[in-house]
């Protein structure tokens, strides 16, 4: 909650990494850089956490050799945000982030139960204004995956009026395309719980 004539501060990548470097952020604190602020992350339930090995288990499988998923790993969008979201697929090895974040993720999921409105509003255009070509959430409260893609700067969306051009609400009876490989398709059902 913004407070009349305070001026919060903006954080840069670099100092959110000297802040950890310092240690005065840990691996046990459940926050993200999301344009420069310091986002407290939602807890888990089981639900939500079984969901994400459901979903990075089927992504394995659809895309096979030469991409990297990530469960719950850091991505560096740009030098103001470095959101950690529930998976993430990028091309290589998982030896190819040893040092450095991956940037460039082909496809971001988020698992959505009490964080569905946050994953709808602010990482959708957040993840829209980095150029991610494809977002999905797995809405566990309709029990459908919702598919954005088509990064539009429309005037729209939350971060500099970045959102996503097509959005599509997936049932479990239905298949989903993969932008980075073509031909693949992930079913519905297999990424629900």
């Amino acid at each position: 909650m913004a407070v009349a004539g305070v001026r919060l501060k903006k954080w840069t990548r670099a100092q959110w990494h000297r802040l950890i470097d310092r240690g005065v952020l840990g691996e046990d604190d459940r926050v993200e850089l999301l344009d420069g602020d310091i986002v407290e992350m939602t807890p888990q339930s089981e639900l939500h956490a079984a969901t994400v090995h459901i979903v990075s288990d089927a992504l394995r499988q659809a895309f096979g050799a030469g991409f990297a998923v990530r469960v719950q790993s850091p991505v560096a969008l740009d030098d103001r945000s470095e959101p950690e979201p529930d998976v993430s697929v990028v091309r290589g090895s998982q030896r190819d982030f040893r040092s450095e974040r991956p940037h460039a993720p082909d496809l971001i999921v988020e698992v959505a139960l009490s964080s569905l409105e946050t994953d709808r509003d602010r990482k959708s255009s957040l993840y829209a204004r980095a150029g991610r070509p494809e977002y999905w959430i797995v809405n566990l409260d309709e029990m459908v995956v919702e598919v954005y893609r088509n990064p539009v700067r429309d005037g729209i969306g939350f971060y500099d009026g970045w959102s996503y051009g097509t959005v599509q609400t997936l049932h479990e009876g239905d298949h989903v395309s993969l932008l980075a490989v073509p031909g693949a398709s992930v079913r519905v059902a297999d990424l629900l719980p």
